[in-house]
């Protein structure tokens, strides 16, 4: 496998505007019964239950969930942070919570920002990645704003830096290890993560795993149910139906 950071050259200016996938027409989600849920293990909540999955995400609720559903997201896409801050606790409260839906995250990353943003999320493991990607979605205008205000010879700087201090100077420029900090991660964990070659080749492993098994993959975010791609799904409203449809209405 190439160093992930020959993979990904850096680039001058974040892209701040769309994130490739097809948003679609906005539709308006209907009231709908209430899930059959399933019962979680004793004295137990099926949202708590968080592992690392073999594709490298991480998978939140009942292995054995009836639908399986996957999202591939990136850090830095607007539209991810929109999907997570519109649907994001309604899918896990309405439908992961029931034990009838799992939902498992894959990084999608799109340059070296994203993959410095993925690799704090990914730092404190399972138990705490989705409260992670949550907050850091949550601010993501904020440390994007801090990137995009590098002079573009900074930026540049960043092709001729091996991985050991590449993602360390972004993580520096957002400001990403003070944010780890102040939400549990200490910046002695976040400089290992930052520098953990192992991690990093993962992430860029997952991309080419997600369009190798996904021809037709068009940007993030991008949402897989029981293992058959959704088209132009980007918004909770629109995917919402379609998990009702594979729980059978």
């Amino acid at each position: 496998m190439k160093p992930a950071y020959v993979l990904l050259a850096a680039v001058a200016v974040l892209s701040s505007g769309a994130c490739d996938a097809k948003k679609g027409d906005e539709a308006n989600t209907t009231a709908a019964a209430p899930i059959k849920a399933v019962a979680p293990p004793k004295g137990g909540d099926w949202t708590k239950m968080v592992s690392r999955t073999e594709a490298g995400g991480y998978v939140m609720g009942n292995p054995e969930a009836d639908v399986k559903l996957i999202e591939f997201g990136s850090m830095t896409c607007p539209h991810c942070a929109e999907f997570d801050e519109k649907g994001g606790e309604a899918l896990i409260n309405k439908y992961v919570k029931t034990g009838r839906v799992s939902y498992e995250f894959r990084n999608f990353v799109r340059d070296p920002y994203d993959l410095t943003a993925a690799l704090i999320a990914r730092c404190a493991g399972p138990e705490r990645f989705f409260p992670l990607t949550h907050e850091l979605y949550a601010d993501q205008k904020n440390w994007i704003a801090k990137l995009q205000a590098i002079p573009a010879e900074q930026t540049q700087s960043l092709q001729t830096m091996g991985p050991e201090q590449q993602f360390t100077k972004i993580a520096e420029w957002a400001g990403l290890q003070q944010w780890g900090a102040q939400h549990g991660v200490p910046s002695s964990k976040s400089a290992q993560c930052l520098t953990n070659q192992a991690e990093i080749n993962q992430l860029v492993q997952m991309n080419g795993d997600a369009t190798t098994q996904f021809p037709e993959f068009a940007g993030t975010p991008t949402f897989v149910i029981n293992g058959k791609m959704l088209e132009q799904t980007a918004t909770w409203d629109k995917l919402e139906p379609q998990l009702r449809d594979a729980l059978g209405g």
